[in-house]
């Protein structure tokens, strides 16, 4: 068995014997950090459903902040989670927010060079109090940010604590917690020097653990051992 991460393999009840874990990963030529870009803000990039958690960082989005919202609409066909899109709108009504929609692939390495700090809220039990049994697999946009030396504040789920390091390449808060997640990005957006620093981070942790290259060499390990 082949899994994207220590998570995914538990969720799907693989024999830890005949699994490997290969993670996935972002391309480093493509994702890269820009000096002559002035970083600006938060970026979220994701489907706008519940479980990803956007009305939370809306709520712990600092006064004065600005954050961009990158992603498709029309994932929930039942009520109420299909008027989860209306209600992230009415509560950036008076923030500094903005909906991109969906981003075209050519347009994603811009958008997260540009960012000071990627976030991930994802949560555990949405606002409508729905329990979610399979979060995070893995997190490839947090790959593509951290590829572009931008820092991550992301949910403790799933597989993310597996790429993320807190306190080195981003900060990892508990699921749904507004007041971590406003702490989280107080600091990163109001100390350039640190978002810079564990930017760099982030980086060298994909260029040595998680670029295409090192998710196929995983890979050929992995089948070398079925050769044996």
């Amino acid at each position: 068995f082949l899994a994207v991460s220590v998570y995914s393999a538990r969720e799907l009840g693989a024999p830890p014997d005949r699994t490997r874990v290969i993670y996935g990963g972002a391309d480093p030529a493509r994702f890269f950090p820009d000096q002559s870009i002035d970083r600006q803000g938060a970026l979220f990039v994701g489907r706008l459903t519940p479980h990803k958690g956007v009305d939370r960082v809306l709520a712990a989005l600092p006064a004065r902040a600005s954050l961009r919202i990158v992603g498709s609409t029309g994932h929930d066909p039942r009520l109420p989670e299909r008027d989860y899109p209306q209600l992230l709108q009415q509560l950036a009504a008076t923030r500094n927010v903005h909906f991109l929609g969906t981003a075209a692939d050519d347009q994603l390495p811009q958008l997260y060079r540009s960012a000071s700090v990627f976030v991930l809220p994802s949560v555990e039990r949405t606002c409508y109090g729905r329990s979610i049994r399979v979060s995070e697999l893995l997190g490839l946009s947090v790959l593509e940010a951290m590829a572009s030396g931008t820092p991550v504040i992301a949910s403790r789920v799933g597989g993310v604590p597996e790429i993320v390091t807190h306190g080195e390449t981003g900060y990892l808060v508990p699921p749904g917690d507004v007041d971590a997640l406003h702490d989280a990005l107080a600091r990163l957006l109001a100390d350039t020097a640190l978002a810079r620093r564990l930017g760099a981070n982030a980086r060298e942790t994909v260029l040595e653990r998680f670029t295409w290259r090192k998710v196929a060499e995983r890979c050929l390990d992995a089948y070398a051992l079925l050769t044996r």
